[in-house]
């Protein structure tokens, strides 16, 4: 045989010694283990819950950070004087404004709960443990008695699996709902229209040389530049006036007289609450919500004429494309059967959702409001859009007793809507057999990371990243409607609403604890 060099003696002297020490570590590891298991059936129950969540929850939010790194959830504005001041300390900005920096594009929100109607194995969406109505009770009921909330507070938590509520108190009282009440908005859009309409905004000819500006109600239309790093781009006026610069020099066509018609809306356009900066006078005709700054959400000053604006707007572009406007643009009635020269398309409806309900953009919202109105036939006012909001809502056999819905977005205080609806809202956009809807879903925020929720949670590993909610806030009523996976696994609806509050700020967080405590239960 070969002589054995000592390199080879020593090498396997090495791998003996290693062999060793290998077994002596897997048998430290297993007495570890034993104890560490011993340890953990001694625990208390509720202390196990504490721990498991703990680490899920790092888990979870370390996922959810990644993911929202890379494609920050979409937008959202004010609610009045109570957000907005509580939002001006956030980067500056103000109303329901904590959104990612305004040269950021605003994508989908991102996934971060199990997918739903996967498989169970895959995602645990039915697999997981029940909760019990009395564990529920004992982790929420003393939470519910926080000072900080007002005299009416009510609450509603549905396991979505089962199809049934696991907690409940006051959750049949109509209350306002501030700016949750964008939930039925969201969901009767998206039942009426469907999650790929788009509305459109035209340009067509009036005679032989006159054209008309047709507003469809798109606030988002922008007659900003477009943004080369935005995965989607919204509807652009100054695309617009190309292609209708194009189509009248084909006609040879270098003069024309300019109208706009904004009569797809019908009513008041002002909002109830009058000129305000959380939302534009509601008109079927505008450009980047008529804001008179370069924001992209939030609080800002409007114009008081959106309509005539954007006409005026569309004139000057039309200009750098050839085209000059005869006199100032006036409000005119498009022809019944017009010739259309061009035509520009919104993002589809589910974006919309999404970007409403992630900053929760009130001119959005009372679009959307209108937009179903539209589709169901009737006047798109106020009054028209509540009734087709309401109809839409009875068509999805929604717990409607004491609803009132005076607006879309929820600045109105006549708004009324239970704690049970605002559940049975999530729980009818988590259905598996309702993909139309869930767009709500994932355009909820994200707790401690996007939209109205990023600055909310921090400090929190039971609700940061596992609870996905909207807010909503006026002067006095706090409201958080979303959802969530528990402890085991099981994935939760849950609406918390209070009034007569006088601290928003404890009321926040009050409400905050109450998610959380449903996040970090294992509730049997």
């Amino acid at each position: 045989m070969p002589e054995t060099r000592t390199w080879q003696v020593r090498w396997q002297s090495a791998q003996r010694s290693a062999r060793a020490a290998t077994r002596a570590a897997v048998r430290t590891a297993r007495g570890a283990a034993d104890a560490a298991r011993q340890t953990w059936q001694a625990t208390p129950r509720h202390t196990q819950q504490t721990w498991r969540l703990t680490a899920v929850s790092a888990a979870t939010g370390l996922a959810v950070a990644i993911v929202a790194v890379a494609a920050a959830g979409p937008w959202d504005s004010g609610q009045r004087t109570a957000e907005r001041t509580e939002a001006a300390v956030v980067d500056g900005a103000s109303g329901e404004h904590h959104a990612p920096a305004p040269d950021r594009p605003a994508p989908s929100a991102p996934p971060v709960l199990p997918a739903l109607g996967v498989p169970t194995a895959a995602a645990g969406r039915g697999a997981a443990p029940v909760p019990t109505d009395a564990g529920l009770a004992d982790a929420l009921a003393p939470l519910l008695k926080d000072p900080a909330l007002g005299p009416l507070r009510t609450a509603s938590v549905v396991d979505v699996a089962a199809r049934r509520q696991v907690f409940g108190d006051g959750q049949d009282k109509a209350a306002t709902p501030a700016s949750t009440v964008k939930l039925a908005t969201a969901v009767a859009a998206l039942a009426t229209r469907g999650p790929d309409h788009r509305i459109d905004t035209t340009a067509v000819l009036a005679g032989k040389d006159r054209v008309v500006l047709v507003g469809g109600g798109d606030p988002t239309l922008t007659a900003r530049a477009p943004r080369p790093d935005a995965a989607e781009q919204p509807a652009s006026l100054r695309a617009l006036a190309e292609a209708t610069a194009r189509a009248l020099h084909k006609r040879h066509l270098t003069t024309v007289g300019l109208g706009y018609d904004a009569s797809a809306y019908a009513g008041p356009v002002q909002h109830p609450i009058g000129p305000n900066e959380n939302i534009a006078p509601v008109t079927a005709l505008m450009t980047d919500e008529a804001r008179l700054d370069d924001s992209e959400h939030g609080p800002a000053p409007r114009e008081s004429d959106p309509a005539d604006a954007a006409a005026r707007t569309f004139a000057d572009l039309l200009h750098e494309y050839g085209i000059t406007v005869d006199g100032a643009p006036a409000g005119a009635k498009a022809p019944a059967k017009p010739e259309r020269l061009a035509a520009v398309h919104s993002l589809p409806l589910s974006a919309l959702v999404e970007r409403m309900l992630t900053y929760s953009d009130n001119d959005i919202a009372e679009a959307l409001a209108r937009q179903t109105a539209l589709g169901a036939g009737r006047p798109a006012s106020f009054d028209g859009a509540a009734g087709a909001v309401r109809a839409a809502l009875a068509r999805q056999h929604l717990p409607l007793a004491g609803a009132v819905f005076a607006d879309g977005s929820g600045l109105d205080r006549a708004d009324k809507v239970s704690a049970g609806l605002l559940a049975h809202l999530l729980l009818q956009a988590s259905d598996p057999g309702q993909p139309a809807l869930r767009p709500v879903v994932t355009g909820l925020p994200v707790a401690a990371f996007t939209g109205t929720l990023s600055n909310r949670y921090t400090g929190q590993s039971a609700g940061a990243g596992a609870v996905r909610a909207k807010t909503g806030t006026l002067t006095g009523v706090n409201t958080l409607a979303g959802t969530v996976v528990d402890a085991d696994g099981r994935l939760l609806v849950f609406s918390f609403m209070t009034s007569g509050t006088t601290d928003p700020q404890g009321a926040q967080k009050a409400l905050d604890n109450l998610a959380s405590a449903v996040a970090n239960c294992g509730c049997r």
